[in-house]
């Protein structure tokens, strides 16, 4: 009875086969699909994830081009506002001030960590207005410029005019000084029918002039429309045949271009621009034979001159 006590297990008491229960292929059938559905899910997840790092990395990528494109845009603009140049002093002040924004805004961007969109179009925004205000100016300075191109023309132009009308002005003014000389010379008084007479002290003439004791010199001042009528002054230099001028212990002068000039006598006469004979003493003694010279001055001219030889 023992050993069948012992060897023996009631059937009741044999081990369980759970692979047999009736429910035990759903429960397994459950845990695949949970398996498999956390697979999915987990593929899934990984797709999303490399999908929106990838995405990111692009998105940085874009945002670092969109900045370094902002970066060249600024870097050009700024060139250009350091390229314009124009003399008006209010523009020059605003240029500056506009040059010194875009390198305050040059400064951000450099200093800039944290990149988006927003600031992207922010940055954007403020280069483009700065693009705007120096479009601006160089519309204003090409305006100024081509404002001075046309003052500069005219200016050349009024130049030429003013030349060429100074050079007619000048050509007049040397017409007019030419003719004023011809009418001065054409207005001089001469004199003609110079002689030389040896006379005694009863003003008699004589036929050697160691004789004499005065001597007179004889001419006509001829007519002349031109001249200008009224007293006048002749003087009269006798030059001996040694070159002396012949005066008296005065030694009266006159004065002729500049220089004052010894005489030997003067006379005022009326001249009414008509042929006038006039007659000029001279009071010595002491002549000697030879060629005497007579030279006569009038209103500042040498009127006349004549070589006479008195034996």
């Amino acid at each position: 009875m023992e050993e069948n006590t012992r060897g023996h297990v009631p059937e009741e008491y044999e081990e369980y086969d759970y692979d047999r229960r009736p429910d035990a292929g759903k429960a397994m059938r459950g845990y695949r699909i949970v398996i498999i559905l956390l697979s999915i899910i987990l593929v899934a997840l990984s797709a999303l994830y490399y999908s929106i790092h990838r995405q990111q990395k692009i998105d940085n990528e874009l945002l670092q081009a969109d900045r370094d494109a902002i970066q060249n845009d600024l870097n050009g603009l700024m060139e250009d506002y350091d390229n314009l140049r124009v003399s008006n002093d209010t523009i020059t002040a605003s240029l500056n001030f506009e040059r010194l924004r875009a390198d305050s805004l040059m400064d951000r961007l450099k200093k800039e960590r944290s990149w988006n969109l927003a600031k992207i179009r922010e940055y954007q925004s403020q280069v483009k207005l700065l693009r705007s205000v120096a479009e601006g100016y160089v519309r204003q300075i090409d305006s100024l410029n081509t404002l001075n191109k046309k003052l500069i023309n005219e200016n050349i132009t009024y130049r030429k005019e003013i030349s060429t009308a100074q050079m007619r002005a000048e050509m007049a003014e040397e017409k007019a000084a030419e003719l004023d000389n011809k009418v001065r010379a054409g207005s001089v008084i001469r004199a003609r029918d110079i002689r030389l007479v040896p006379l005694n002290a009863n003003s008699k003439e004589v036929t050697r002039v160691r004789n004499a004791a005065r001597l007179r010199a004889d001419f006509v001042l001829t007519a002349n429309e031109l001249a200008v009528p009224g007293g006048k002054t002749v003087y009269v230099r006798i030059l001996s045949p040694d070159g002396y001028v012949l005066t008296t212990e005065e030694q009266p002068t006159f004065s002729f271009e500049g220089e004052r000039l010894t005489y030997s006598a003067s006379r005022d006469v009326d001249y009414q621009n008509e042929d006038l004979a006039v007659g000029i003493y001279y009071n010595s003694s002491g002549f000697t034979a030879g060629t005497y010279e007579v030279q006569l001055y009038c209103d500042g001219y040498l009127i006349g001159t004549s070589r006479i030889a008195l034996r």
